[in-house]
């Protein structure tokens, strides 16, 4: 086991090369991971291994990060989306699946939902990117690279090739996701940082156009909820980690029993601590 109780990683063949993943649980539902860009897969650590108890859970590092192989071809939304499900299948895992997209990785969850609804049985969002946000995304490879390494304690020339080629990608992935059919009435929660970052990092209406697009993301299902993560900012399954759990728990549980999800505190903004 590596730290934070992550079982040792394996590698899995796609058309776009060899995918690193971590495969741990047993029974259903299938929890699939999704990192932001230029995040490895160590991010979900502090889940593990409780979540483990939820079901069968997946996590990979994208293109260019980790074990991966380096990529081959842009980065768009839908090679990240194309490539997970042939390592899906390749393991044998079938769905329904739980999406749990965190950052850019939660725009490659949207676009999976829409693509392969019949696929994906609910989907939780952590601080995901909304297509709208790619105009503040533009030009700031360095910035996120510099902010990445020193929360992560990764050296940035490892987040390089993985974040430059998604980032550079970005406009390719929002036409896809616009191309793609609506987003399915599935459970869906939308997990948002309620900590102020300071105004260097995000100007305040960089932050204020972030927080509308998180309530717009909380409109794409009949099914939504969004949370509040208070003591959070972009990373709530690094500092709210139980807050995290508590939500995949419910839709986890939701799936098992096929009846509506019991999210504590469920409503438009619901704010949970924990």
């Amino acid at each position: 086991m590596r730290a934070g109780g992550l079982p040792r990683p394996q590698r899995v063949a796609t058309r776009h090369g060899a995918l690193e993943l971590v495969v741990a649980g047993e029974g259903a539902p299938v929890l699939v991971l999704l990192n932001g860009a230029g995040v490895t897969l160590d991010s979900w650590a502090r889940l593990f291994p409780k979540i483990t108890r939820l079901g069968r859970v997946v996590a990979c590092n994208r293109f260019g990060l980790g074990a991966s192989s380096a990529p081959r071809r842009p980065l768009s939304a839908s090679v990240a989306v194309e490539s997970l499900r042939e390592a899906l299948a390749a393991l044998q895992l079938p769905p329904p699946y739980l999406l749990v997209g965190h950052s850019l990785g939660g725009l490659h969850a949207q676009l999976y939902a829409r693509r392969h609804p019949q696929d994906v049985g609910a989907v939780v969002l952590l601080e995901a990117t909304h297509a709208a946000d790619r105009g503040h995304l533009r030009g700031q490879e360095g910035r996120l690279a510099s902010v990445l390494g020193r929360l992560l304690s990764v050296p940035q020339r490892l987040l390089w090739p993985n974040l430059q080629a998604e980032m550079a990608a970005l406009d390719a992935s929002v036409r896809e996701l616009e191309a793609a059919g609506p987003f399915p009435p599935v459970p869906l929660a939308v997990v948002s940082g309620g900590r102020e970052p300071p105004p260097w990092l995000v100007p305040p209406e960089r932050l204020r156009a972030k927080r509308a697009h998180q309530r717009l993301l909380a409109q794409l299902s009949p099914q939504a909820v969004q949370v509040t993560a208070w003591r959070s900012g972009h990373f709530p399954q690094l500092t709210q980690p139980a807050l995290v759990l508590q939500v995949l728990a419910s839709l986890a549980g939701q799936l098992r029993a096929g009846g509506m999800p019991a999210l504590p505190g469920a409503g438009s903004a619901a704010g949970l601590s924990s």
